[in-house]
């Protein structure tokens, strides 16, 4: 295609994994790339390979038209400006459709919208969302779905201490997906042939699970027993504020829980293979692949 792409935060980890896939196996040229970040300095690699590299801060709005300039096609990688990014990528959103640009991929979170919502930072995504729909643009929103990758924090200690504590409602369902099949549906949904798109998807596995059902299965590849306990998230939140967990990850941790319980996270979806041909990978494959990290 010779339309003009961007991909915003490209100096992250999920939009450089995008940019990777673009340009090693959905074929763009480097020309026709163009990687967006706050500090262009950390995209030097990119450069060399011809990848144009803009400066792009969602906190500087005066700015975002010019950066925007010449392009076709642009993902908005959520920042990681928890709780003080709204603002920034509305402002995103309002350059896009100043600077002409034709379609937005957004890498959303699941289920965002709704007052009283059990995801603390819900509102950063439902309000870029709803600026999204009302510019007008045509539009391709991924309801990106919790990382397998979490486990790589949380996972070690549980399989060291045999104990998974969660404030979880029991007999929740709830589903996740590969870091690597995100990157790559936010990849194809760029570069897919676009008309007036208004598509929402939920980009995460075909497997639905239950805490048990994680720990039975990780259990058997990792060789290490795991017991389920299930308290009420405030003994939970006392319990991690005894062992020094920082209040930030506590808070995120029972909010996250919450929104399991309000089953935001218990549909399958065919996303990622509708958008990338793969079938998505799953926690069977995830704990085989990983089963040094996480073991270590």
């Amino acid at each position: 295609m010779s339309e003009k792409l961007m991909v915003t935060g490209a100096a992250g980890r999920l939009g450089r994994r995008v940019v990777s896939l673009l340009l090693d196996e959905f074929g763009v040229a480097p020309a026709n790339l163009v990687a967006g970040t706050r500090d262009p300095g950390k995209l030097g690699d990119l450069a060399e390979r011809g990848v144009e590299v803009r400066a792009v801060d969602f906190g500087k709005p005066d700015t975002l038209i010019a950066a925007f300039a010449g392009i076709d096609r642009l993902l908005i990688v959520s920042t990681d400006a928890i709780g003080s990014r709204l603002a920034g990528q509305q402002a995103a959103v309002t350059a896009a459709k100043s600077a002409g640009i034709k379609g937005i991929v957004y890498t959303s979170a699941p289920n965002p919208h709704g007052a009283n919502h059990p995801l603390f930072f819900a509102g950063d995504h439902a309000g870029t969302e709803t600026a999204i729909f009302d510019s007008g643009l045509p539009y391709r929103i991924l309801r990106n779905h919790w990382y397998h990758e979490n486990l790589l924090m949380s996972l070690p200690s549980v399989l060291k201490h045999g104990a998974w504590y969660t404030s979880e409602k029991l007999g929740t369902q709830v589903t996740s997906v590969a870091h690597d099949d995100c990157a790559r549906a936010a990849a194809a949904a760029l570069t897919r042939p676009w008309a007036d798109d208004k598509a929402i998807y939920d980009i995460t596995s075909d497997e639905a699970l239950t805490k048990e059902q994680v720990a039975s299965l990780a259990s058997r590849i990792l060789g290490k027993p795991i017991s389920v306990v299930h308290l009420s998230p405030e003994v939970l939140a006392s319990n991690m504020k005894a062992a020094g967990v920082p209040d930030f990850v506590i808070q995120l941790t029972l909010s996250m829980d919450a929104t399991n319980s309000a089953g935001l996270l218990s549909k399958t979806s065919k996303a990622v293979e509708e958008l990338t041909g793969r079938k998505p990978r799953s926690f069977e494959s995830f704990f085989e692949t990983n089963r040094a990290a996480l073991t270590a």
